[in-house]
């Protein structure tokens, strides 16, 4: 599915780079296309990242400190 969407992408970067004239719709149905779909890749490479993070060993809690409180009597 990632290369399907970095495909479809890049296609869309031809597109828009291309010296052709399109309608201003057209255009704009493009951009708001090629935008999303850099939305999507980001929060897929997001996911995988944070899939690797959470394959390392977990953090050992460490114990609560005790406060000390003085003696009402001193």
């Amino acid at each position: 599915m990632k290369k399907i969407i970095k495909k479809i992408g890049q296609a869309l970067q031809v597109v828009l780079m291309a010296p052709i004239k399109l309608p201003g719709k057209a255009l704009n149905i493009i951009k708001y296309i090629a935008l999303g779909l850099g939305v999507v890749e980001t929060v897929l490479e997001d996911k995988e990242k944070k899939g690797e993070v959470e394959d390392s060993p977990p953090i050992q809690p460490l114990p609560p400190k005790r406060k000390e409180v003085p003696d009402e009597g001193q």
